[in-house]
């Protein structure tokens, strides 16, 4: 469950960024509202996407579950669906659930120099079959499969561990080589209030739960556009 320094990366849970299958345009920049009423940092969300990008990375992302279920490769768009959205350079993740709303994958790649929907497509593979949390996904469970995209604003530093909203932000943590990442609300559905997030993520990182507190320690926030498949509507 510890996600390495490598660009590919598996979160506990994915949530929320925007309501799934929301088009709403997500603002350009927002302050954190930290529990504590401190002055969070700006944190931008990444362009918006319009609702046929939103459906074309959520086709991509299921045509390469099915691929790596059934043991091939992963597909490519045809050069006339990569619209400039597509192609702009975003980290991105995809998330698996089963028809119980159970989590059954989820990995981000996070190398934000590459276009969004590469990143997707490699995602997408990756919680099918290399989520280590799991069996790789049989070819019977991939039609009950009901798939979400999160697609990542740039991450800023987030000087005051206070300044932490962990309902609109994911979290990064890096320290000695180790690094780890949540993405927004995952914790509070569980319960975990700001600081039981940070040591949450710590302990992902393989690191102390109070590293976070530590000098050294560099924790990075982020904003997602979250998107997905409606439960049955396939």
């Amino acid at each position: 469950m510890d996600e390495s320094a490598t660009p590919s990366v598996d979160p506990d849970q994915a949530s929320a960024g925007t309501a799934p299958g929301s088009d709403a345009a997500p603002q350009p920049a927002v302050a954190a509202a930290p529990p504590g009423g401190h002055s969070g940092p700006a944190v931008g969300t990444p362009p918006p996407l319009t609702s046929a990008e939103r459906a074309t990375l959520l086709r991509l992302a299921r045509a390469c579950v099915e691929a790596a279920a059934a043991g091939r490769g992963a597909p490519v768009p045809d050069d006339g669906a990569l619209t400039a959205g597509l192609l702009a350079p975003r980290a991105a993740f995809v998330t698996l659930r089963d028809a119980d709303g159970e989590l059954r994958g989820c990995i981000g790649d996070l190398d934000d120099t590459r276009p969004t929907w590469e990143n997707v497509r490699t995602a997408a593979r990756g919680a099918a079959i290399r989520d280590p949390r799991f069996y790789p996904v049989a070819p019977a469970e991939v039609p009950m499969l009901v798939l979400d995209v999160n697609v990542l604003g740039d991450p800023v530093d987030l000087p005051d561990p206070a300044d932490f909203d962990p309902v609109r932000l994911g979290v990064i943590v890096s320290r000695d080589g180790r690094r780890a990442l949540l993405l927004p609300n995952v914790g509070p559905p569980l319960g975990w209030d700001a600081r039981r997030t940070l040591d949450a993520v710590c302990q992902k990182a393989g690191l102390p739960a109070d590293a976070w507190r530590r000098p050294g320690t560099r924790l990075q926030v982020f904003a997602t556009t979250e998107f997905g498949e409606e439960p049955g509507a396939r």
